[in-house]
Parts: structure tokens; C-alpha cells; sequence
């Protein structure tokens, strides 16, 4: 079965996520994203966030893409990841990503994920990343 163009977006950004850098290429140049603990962004500063993760990730992060659903300009997939921090400590969480598209590339994406775990083991490496 031939891949479609939303499906292949989705591996691209999630391929790009697991590798730490989100490209401009991919991104219009007013890109906005959102995430559940901080709300909205600029594109400079979602693709900052980006950086940081990889940071705090001992290797990439393995993404399960679950389903892909497309309409009009919107896409939104569900997905897991499953990886280990550089505290030592498993990490693995559950999305649901909402893409809005313009012109082939993302205009937005907001990303809903699971809250305490983010808080519980991300932000405790945020800070200390952010103070060295």
C-alpha cells in the first residue's frame, strides 16, 4: 500500500524530532506551535524546544505513529515514543499531534501529551540543562 503525502509528513516531523532539529523545510516561515505545559510559540522557539529534548534524551527517541487521520488541512496523529533520559530513567509518553498545513509545509502544530510525566521527569532536566 502506497504511502499519502499526510502520513509521509507525519514520519518526516517525527524522524526530525527523533533526530533533534526541526528543519525550516518543513515549516512555513510563521510556523506556531503549542504544547500542553507551555501553550503557544514561535517556530524559533517550538524548534528550540526540540533541540532541548534531544538534550535530555540519552540517543533519539523511538516514535509509534498509531493512526494518521487527514482532512482538508489539518492532520492529526496519534503516537507514543519510548526512550531514556540522561538521568538514567525510562521515558515514554503518549501524543496526540494536530498539524495544520499550508502549502506542503506545517503552519502549526499543537502537541497534546500526558502532563504529570512531562513535569515529573522532563522538567527536572529542563532546569538543570538550562542552568549549565
Amino acid at each position: 500500500m502506497a504511502k499519502d503525502g499526510a502520513t509521509e509528513l507525519v514520519e518526516t516531523f517525527f524522524a526530525a524530532v527523533a533526530a533533534g532539529d526541526l528543519p525550516d523545510s518543513l515549516l512555513t516561515p510563521d510556523m506556531t506551535g503549542w504544547i500542553t505545559t507551555q501553550g503557544t510559540m514561535d517556530k524559533t522557539s517550538y524548534q528550540g524546544l526540540i533541540r532541548l529534548l534531544a538534550r535530555m534524551t540519552d540517543g533519539p527517541l523511538r516514535f509509534t505513529i498509531d493512526a494518521v487521520t487527514a482532512q482538508d488541512d489539518r492532520i492529526v496523529a496519534e503516537a507514543r515514543s519510548a526512550g531514556r533520559l540522561i538521568s538514567g530513567e525510562d521515558y515514554t509518553q503518549t501524543y496526540v499531534y494536530v498539524f495544520r498545513l499550508r502549502d506542503g509545509r506545517i503552519a502549526s502544530v499543537a502537541e497534546h501529551y500526558n502532563a504529570l510525566v512531562a513535569q515529573e521527569k522532563l522538567l527536572p532536566l529542563m532546569k538543570e540543562l538550562q542552568t549549565s
